[in-house]
C-alpha cells in the first residue's frame, strides 16, 4: 500500500517540478520577446536608413537628370548661335560665288579684236573654272566647319555632362 508520505513527497515533487518548468518557460517566454524587440528595434533601424538611402538616391538622380538637361539646353543653344554664324557665311559665301560668276561673265566681253577675242575667252573658261572651284572649295570648307561645330558642341555637352555627373 502506498502510504501518505509517498503520495506527499510524490505532490512535493510534482509541484517543485512544476515550479521549475514555469521558472523555464517564463525565462524562455522573456528571452523570446527580448529577442523580438532587439530584432524589432534592428528592423526599424534598416528601414530608417533603407528610406534615407533612397532619398538620397533619388535627390542625387534628380540632381544629375537636371544637370544633363542644363548641359543640353545650353548645347541646344551654341548650336542654334552656330547655325546663325553658319548662315551668315553661307550668305557671305554666295555673294562671293555672285562675283565670282560676274567677274568670270565679264572677263570675256573683251572683243576688241580677234587676239583678244581668244583671250577673252581663255580668261572666261580660267575664271569659270577658278569660280566652280571656289565654288566647291567654298561649299565643302561650309560643310566641315558645320561638323566641327556639332563635334566642339557634342564634345562641350559630353564634357559638361560628365563634370556634372562626377560631383
Amino acid at each position: 500500500m502506498i502510504s501518505w508520505r509517498t503520495i506527499g513527497a510524490a505532490a512535493s515533487l510534482a509541484l517543485v517540478l512544476w515550479a521549475f518548468w514555469g521558472t523555464y518557460e517564463h525565462g524562455r517566454s522573456t528571452m523570446d520577446a527580448e529577442w523580438k524587440a532587439r530584432w524589432a528595434v534592428r528592423d526599424a533601424g534598416d528601414k530608417q536608413a533603407w528610406a534615407q538611402e533612397e532619398s538620397r538616391a533619388r535627390s542625387e538622380e534628380q540632381r544629375r537628370a537636371a544637370a544633363q538637361e542644363e548641359a543640353r539646353a545650353n548645347a541646344r543653344k551654341q548650336e542654334h548661335i552656330a547655325a546663325a554664324g553658319a548662315d551668315g557665311a553661307d550668305d557671305a559665301g554666295q555673294r562671293l560665288h555672285d562675283d565670282a560668276a560676274r567677274y568670270a561673265a565679264a572677263a570675256g566681253k573683251c572683243t576688241a579684236d580677234s587676239a583678244a577675242a581668244a583671250r577673252g575667252q581663255a580668261a572666261t573658261r580660267a575664271a569659270m573654272v577658278l569660280s566652280d572651284l571656289l565654288t566647291r572649295a567654298d561649299a565643302r570648307a561650309g560643310e566641315l566647319a558645320k561638323a566641327y561645330d556639332r563635334a566642339r558642341i557634342a564634345g562641350f555637352a559630353c564634357e559638361a555632362t560628365y563634370t556634372a555627373l562626377i560631383k
